[in-house]
């Protein structure tokens, strides 16, 4: 690689509609770590040989996208690598909002969307639901949401369960003042649930997203989920409810697939990543224990318990961590959490979720 655009060609991709950071989410802003390629783009997910899986296509994702409903993002800057990646992936086939070329100081808050290019000629093969709009309705959405709750709502969450902690009876706050970006479940679930046009989504993938802490902190993370999911769970069927009691009053609706929320399994970094230029045999925990990355596997195993309860019907948790863990040559160059695009990882996580919720869940919801 001699210059920066030569990237696009080393990870095979004809470009990105998103314009955020793009250098930095392509892997490429450090020149010492150019050596890096192609090697770094000559992996990708492989099912097992027993799973029947769809081939990944641009065309049959966009499609469901469509017809079958849009994927809304909820999570922290990671699940942006992902909307990046899935912004490169399915392009040029769709444009992509807000134009950080022309306005590079949009808050983190604000809401990045993908919609279908009016100039793709898939277009004119699709299936529009009747008020889809293609100028204003997304086919995929990220916003940055943190901690899943508001910190308010979890400070207070946490004194109602452990009213004798220390901790309370210091009056001492849970959260440091780092900046996080947030909103309730009950804000985020409106705009899941939202109508044609403004919104068509079926699929809300969230990360789970373990803070700092030991193992009370564990605890305290799987008592917040477990009240995360039983207000996640009573929004989408009030939502149910409202759509089913409208269609029987004769307003007009059209078939698409049930809302689902999927969890993907969080990641920890990797505390050597820049030292490696292939993929792992056999994951192995940082000696250092940065940021508590070695404890990410037990927020990951308290999330998943938390959903295999049938109480949450429309709630799935995915482990899809292992082929990421396996890849500490795959990180951005700038740190060791973020995790490129076109390493396989990203694009890994986009074709199991899609194959989850377009093959496995329909055989499988109420």
């Amino acid at each position: 690689m001699t210059q920066l655009s030569d990237v696009y060609e080393f990870l095979g991709l004809e470009g990105c509609a998103s314009s955020r950071e793009v250098y930095w989410h392509l892997g490429a802003d450090h020149e010492q770590l150019w050596d890096r390629f192609p090697g770094v783009s000559s992996w990708r997910w492989q099912p097992p040989d027993d799973c029947q899986v769809r081939n990944l296509n641009t065309a049959s994702i966009i499609r469901d996208l469509v017809e079958q409903g849009g994927w809304l993002f909820i999570g922290d800057s990671v699940t942006e690598n992902h909307f990046f990646s899935l912004s490169c992936m399915l392009y040029p086939h769709v444009r992509a909002t807000p134009d950080y070329v022309q306005n590079p100081y949009f808050d983190r808050a604000w809401p990045q969307n993908l919609y279908l290019d009016p100039s793709s000629p898939l277009v004119s093969q699709l299936s529009f639901p009747p008020g889809f709009d293609i100028e204003t309705t997304p086919l995929v959405t990220f916003r940055r949401i943190d901690l899943l709750f508001e910190p308010a709502a979890l400070e207070a969450l946490y004194r109602s369960l452990h009213p004798h902690s220390p901790l309370v009876a210091a009056n001492a706050n849970l959260f440091s003042d780092e900046a996080t970006w947030n909103l309730s479940p009950a804000e985020y679930v409106k705009l899941f649930t939202a109508p044609l046009p403004r919104a068509n989504y079926a699929t809300m993938v969230d990360p789970e997203l373990p803070k700092d802490g030991i193992q009370n902190v564990v605890d305290f993370f799987g008592e917040a989920m477990e009240a995360w999911a039983r207000e996640v769970q009573s929004l989408l069927d009030e939502a149910e409810k409202r759509e089913r009691k409208a269609a029987q009053n004769g307003a007009a609706g059209h078939q698409r697939a049930p809302r689902q929320v999927v969890v993907r399994a969080y990641l920890p970094g990797h505390e050597d990543c820049h030292d490696h230029r292939k993929p792992l045999t056999e994951y192995k925990p940082g000696r250092w224990g940065w940021y508590n990355w070695n404890q990410i596997g037990d927020f990951n195993h308290a999330f998943e318990t938390v959903l295999e309860s049938r109480k949450y019907p429309d709630i799935h948790f995915l482990p899809i961590d292992r082929p990421a863990l396996l890849r500490p040559d795959a990180h951005s160059a700038g740190d060791c959490l973020h995790i490129m695009t076109g390493a396989g990882v990203l694009e890994g996580w986009t074709h199991y979720i899609w194959h989850y919720v377009t093959v496995e869940l329909p055989g499988r919801v109420r």
